[in-house]
């Protein structure tokens, strides 16, 4: 895989361990008082209360260590100014361009050979037709 593939793999992770550390933070948050005039909420600690305390801290790490990952892979990248660029471009235009050449060879010589083979088969089915024997 490549590393811009790698990069937007990266993203999409770091945005689901987001929204699943948002989300579990919204549903296992206990209540609290919004105002003086309501009454107070009632909760009850519990033995899940405190095994709730533990996911935050391992959701943050694990959107942490992907950052981590990311940040790598954005330091992998290759760092080049423009006119590296523009040559690497060059470069790879001129590569093109004698494939292109080589293909456009290799066509035009299949195009002779299926001629060829075209003339061939249309003299045996005249042979057959005929029914005269090969010379």
């Amino acid at each position: 895989m490549d590393i811009i593939s790698q990069l937007q793999e990266q993203v999409n992770t770091i945005a689901l361990l987001a929204l699943n550390t948002f989300g579990t933070l919204q549903r296992d948050a206990p209540p609290v008082r919004l105002s003086p005039n309501y009454p107070e909420p009632t909760s009850k600690p519990s033995e899940e209360t405190i095994n709730i305390a533990e996911h935050p801290k391992a959701m943050s790490a694990a959107l942490v260590d992907a950052a981590k990952k990311f940040d790598a892979l954005v330091s992998a990248l290759p760092l080049s100014g423009e006119e590296a660029q523009l040559k690497k471009i060059a470069e790879l235009q001129a590569e093109n361009e004698a494939v292109g050449l080589e293909l456009e060879k290799q066509l035009k010589a299949a195009e002779q050979e299926l001629k060829q083979v075209q003339a061939l088969f249309h003299q045996a089915a005249d042979n057959c037709l005929n029914l005269k024997k090969p010379d």
